[in-house]
């Protein structure tokens, strides 16, 4: 919940009330509206501020996402889907991308060049299982590279995880987290 707040707007919007309140009051000779305005609200403006310059932005879904897959991942997805899903589509502070640390320890983000960059996602049934599509701008990282780590992908988002890989256009690659059916053993009675 408090990820989906703007949290850098809230600080500007309190700091800068405060701040102003501060001035008011410093006109109209009224020192402890004059100290506090200035002792907070000045502080919390900055603070505001060093929120705004370092914030990254939810990734948008490309796609509604219908009553029977939100059932679907309510029943099927695994923990790391949902915490990928979750932290991509909540504001985050002082990372330059969504998943960057991810994609550099799976091998994607080589060094000196871009990062692919998550544009959007999406929630499907694939088969009868949970998908978490995730859709990137990769122009810097080929696709036979994205095929090369696939099994390190499905390894690093694992257990229970199937990774397809879809290339829609140059440049562009959709990843899909697919969560893996294991049979349910019948014992015999």
């Amino acid at each position: 919940m408090l990820g989906r707040i703007n949290l850098s707007l809230v600080l500007l919007g309190v700091g800068g009330s405060l701040t102003l309140i501060g001035f008011v009051a410093y006109f109209q000779d009224n020192a402890t509206l004059n100290l506090a305005g200035f002792f907070y609200g000045i502080p919390i403006l900055l603070g505001g501020l060093a929120l705004r310059a370092a914030e990254l932005e939810p990734v948008p879904y490309s796609q509604p996402t219908s009553a029977e897959v939100v059932q679907l991942r309510d029943t099927l997805a695994t923990p790391t889907q949902n915490q990928v899903r979750q932290d991509v589509t909540r504001y985050r502070y002082g990372q330059e991308a969504h998943l960057d640390v991810a994609l550099q320890k799976l091998g994607l983000s080589p060094s000196g060049e871009e990062c692919p960059t998550l544009e959007g996602i999406r929630e499907l049934e694939m088969d009868g299982s949970y998908a978490l599509i995730l859709e990137f701008n990769s122009p810097t990282v080929p696709p036979s590279l994205w095929i090369d780590k696939k099994a390190k992908i499905e390894t690093f988002f694992g257990p229970g995880i199937r990774a397809d890989l879809n290339f829609p256009q140059d440049g562009r690659v959709d990843l899909a987290l697919i969560t893996v059916l294991t049979p349910v053993a019948v014992s015999p009675a």
